[in-house]
């Protein structure tokens, strides 16, 4: 149970900490993200809730803006 206390606070620190994609400028690594959303899912088998669900979606959209935004650096 301690595990899943730990994933829901995580959850609630990134939804307060992920930056405003409309703050042009302000984006992370791709790395950066892959973490947070590797730490907030764990494992394949943990089920997720609805709150850290969208947590998830809002993480994987960052992660593809900032994958993007490497290629365009990169070029």
């Amino acid at each position: 149970m301690r595990a899943f206390l730990v994933v829901s606070d995580l959850a609630r620190t990134l939804v307060r900490m992920s930056p405003d994609p409309r703050r042009p400028g302000f984006v992370r690594s791709a790395a950066e993200v892959n973490a947070d959303i590797r730490a907030l899912w764990p494992h394949p088998s943990v089920r997720l809730t609805d709150a850290e669900r969208g947590v998830y979606e809002r993480l994987v959209a960052e992660w593809a803006a900032a994958v993007r935004a490497e290629i365009v650096e990169a070029a």
